[in-house]
């Protein structure tokens, strides 16, 4: 498999967790860890099922990866997540030392690794991470867009 059918293989695995999160009424965001082409964990937003404001699908996802691993530090790990993760997210991304993140489309409004911070690539930090954007971005986009679309006739 190559280079872009693995990424698109892994980011279809997280759109599934988007769609379980659509079917819940949460906001529509999936995300899969990977080791060695391997899923790891997956996950899907949970802050109106669990009144929990850190639980996002990427922060869950490293949550139980960290757990099954026995340890925090995911180096060789890929993240896959369906939206650009937020400044909370990246933040644990980076505090988790995932190597790369990968995530179908841009969040202009609260993204935390390009469109309003660059926080996996700050070179303060002590750790950056590999970015790889625009994998499924239409589908990504999409089941967005058909929340709160939604949302906003109810």
């Amino acid at each position: 498999m190559g280079e872009l059918a693995s990424y698109e293989y892994f980011m279809k695995e997280a759109l599934l967790e988007a769609k379980e999160a659509y079917k819940k009424g949460e906001i529509p965001v999936g995300a899969v860890l990977v080791i060695n082409r391997q899923i790891i964990s997956r996950a899907h937003n949970q802050k109106e099922t669990t009144l929990d404001p850190s639980a996002h699908a990427e922060i869950l996802v490293i949550r139980e990866a960290s757990q099954k691993l026995g340890s925090w530090r995911l180096i060789d790990a890929v993240l896959y997540t369906t939206k650009e993760p937020c400044i909370m997210c990246c933040g644990a991304i980076v505090n988790a030392r995932i190597k790369r993140v990968v995530y179908g489309c841009d969040d202009p409004k609260g993204g935390g690794a390009v469109s309003l911070y660059n926080i996996l690539n700050d070179f303060r930090l002590n750790h950056q991470v590999e970015i790889k954007s625009g994998i499924l971005e239409k589908e990504c986009r999409e089941i967005l867009q058909k929340f709160f679309k939604e949302l906003r006739q109810d």
